[in-house]
């Protein structure tokens, strides 16, 4: 090594070049594409995640926060969670279904990337045929307009009669005060482009809206809130809506209400069939608040409880 004394330019100019090459990138600070691709039988069943929304819910929750957030440590969580929104595509080979559209812009801006993921996974919104609500929360139909215009414009739109009659219904939102009013808001600015069009179909019994898909009212979270059962070739898909919300917590114990549901009571008796069934049967859940990629199985845990089991990852063959 030259034992010649630097001068303090070249000083600084070394140490320059070495902080560069030392520099770490910067963070990137975004996930992966937000779907998730599977097969049913003959169909195709693609998860699409419009983001995640947090929810403080020791709050939400009916039990005693200290219960709540033990659940939650014991997953590994603390409130408010990170929790996922998730709709489902279908494709049965001769129609293209789409079940729940994610919040868009009504939530808040970390939400609202379900038509992006759709059209990531290779799909346009034109080519969707037909859309089954849930229910008629926000973050449910916000996906279905924007600005006064219809995202899908070849799709039929279909929901329980009986929360079109509650949410779209002006005289409610005329008595509503404060909050309250958007929970009226956001369902009329999405649905009522599709009822202009006559592309919005109220769902009235429990039917076979396309071969291999049916709708199966449950009620309890909103007055006409619905589960589609979804088979082929001998396996189910059952997607519960918002049965759920909490899965560290509800699972366990599915007699913790939460204070979205309408009539908790119901909405509780509910979960509890669902879950038994599932567990009974064998057959594939998904949900729009279990965490991305929301599809997995539930088996009994010999205490009166459940355990939800995610699907094993796969690459579709």
């Amino acid at each position: 090594m030259s034992k010649r004394i630097l001068k303090p330019s070249a000083v600084i100019a070394a140490l320059l070049i070495t902080a560069a090459a030392q520099a770490g990138a910067p963070m990137a600070r975004f996930q992966a594409p937000g779907f998730y691709r599977t097969t049913l039988g003959d169909f195709e069943i693609t998860v699409l995640n419009d983001g995640t929304l947090d929810i403080p819910v020791e709050k939400e929750l009916k039990q005693p926060p200290d219960k709540t957030n033990a659940a939650l440590a014991k997953a590994f969580l603390k409130s408010p969670v990170q929790t996922s929104v998730n709709g489902f595509l279908i494709n049965t080979g001769s129609k293209l279904v789409l079940i729940d559209t994610g919040a868009a812009s009504l939530f808040g801006p970390t939400l609202g990337q379900l038509v992006s993921n759709l059209k990531m996974s290779g799909y346009k919104p034109e080519q969707v045929d037909e859309i089954y609500i849930t229910h008629m929360h926000g973050d449910h139909v916000g996906g279905l307009a924007s600005n006064e215009q219809r995202v899908f414009p070849n799709a039929i739109v279909r929901a329980g009669k009986l929360d079109a009659d509650y949410y779209l219904n002006q005289a409610n939102l005329d008595k509503a005060t404060g909050q309250a009013k958007d929970d009226f808001q956001g369902p009329m600015v999405s649905i009522n482009p599709y009822v202009k069009a006559g592309k919005f179909q109220p769902i009235v019994a429990n039917s076979e809206l396309v071969p291999g898909i049916k709708s199966y009212f449950n009620g309890g979270h909103t007055p006409g809130h619905i589960t589609y059962v979804v088979e082929s070739k001998g396996q189910k898909l059952v997607l519960l809506g918002d049965l759920l919300h909490v899965q560290s917590v509800q699972f366990e114990n599915p007699n913790v209400g939460i204070a979205f549901d309408s009539d908790s009571k119901v909405a509780t008796a509910e979960r509890k069939e669902a879950f038994a069934v599932a567990a009974k049967e064998g057959y594939l859940i998904g949900a729009a608040h279990l965490s991305f990629p929301a599809l997995g199985h539930v088996r009994g845990n010999g205490k009166g409880g459940y355990v939800f089991v995610p699907v094993n990852y796969t690459q579709p063959r």
